[in-house]
């Protein structure tokens, strides 16, 4: 299951979760935005109960991508106990995408 996260909602929903969550910091016009979608959706799955997955849109969070350093997007960041643990820039395979969250779960 994938969430929606954003400003109100981040630091319960992401920095406070109990589980490791990935972040797809994304925008309605990115190209390789919309193409990593089904892949996210394939990971939120597998994962599911392991791992939080969830999306924000950096149009309408801009203080989120500036705080956090999102220079490009697609932009995926795992936080683990309130940290962030991994920085993935740019459209990736689910493999390569896979094996990134394996090494932090």
């Amino acid at each position: 299951m994938e969430h929606s996260f954003n400003e109100a909602n981040f630091k319960s929903e992401v920095l406070e979760s109990k589980t490791p969550v990935l972040v797809d910091f994304y925008a309605d016009w990115c190209g390789p935005c919309k193409m990593m979608g089904p892949v996210v959706s394939q990971v939120a799955e597998k994962y599911d109960g392991k791992l939080k997955v969830g999306k924000i849109n950096v149009d309408d969070n801009p203080n989120l991508a500036q705080e956090y350093g999102v220079m490009s997007i697609p932009n995926f960041k795992i936080f683990k106990d309130g940290k962030e643990v991994l920085n993935i820039v740019g459209a990736v395979g689910k493999p390569a995408l896979e094996q990134q969250i394996e090494s932090v779960l």
